[in-house]
């Protein structure tokens, strides 16, 4: 369990890096950075704070990383997932999509709904499962 607790614990810090640091396949973008002058950034450091007091502060550690990741997760929840749920106004999806326009898609862009793309898709897998595995 520790090995893929570790596993999973450098999967998200290196694909949420791609937040700070573009990310290409090819030609196409997979996330766009947006450098160390950014939000993503200091959700990048709470993050990798989290990991270090996980290993170094046990048994309360786990609870640090546990709250930076609930907190992580409940503000990507409302900045993507409740206006896919619940829709949003036409201003909103047209930011939204133009933000996001160049990056790679499993769904189509959609006028009256956020559908987020892969990169984002997979960030929100990643942590749901390490809320999971740091508990």
């Amino acid at each position: 369990m520790i090995l893929l607790t570790v596993f999973f614990q450098a999967a998200l810090l290196l694909w949420f890096f791609g937040c700070i640091r573009s990310y290409y396949i090819g030609k196409r973008i997979l996330v766009e950075g947006m450098g160390i002058k950014s939000a993503e950034f200091i959700m990048f450091c709470l993050y990798s704070i989290g990991l270090i007091c996980y290993y170094l502060l046990q048994p309360f550690g786990k609870w640090i990383l546990f709250s930076v990741l609930t907190f992580w997760f409940i503000v990507q929840f409302f900045c993507h997932w409740f206006y896919t749920i619940f829709g949003a106004g036409r201003k909103k999806i047209q930011g939204y999509n133009d933000c996001f326009r160049d990056t790679i898609r499993l769904f189509p862009m959609s006028e009256k709904r956020l559908i987020p793309d892969l990169y984002h898709i997979v960030l929100h897998i990643l942590i749901l499962i390490n809320i999971t595995l740091c508990l």
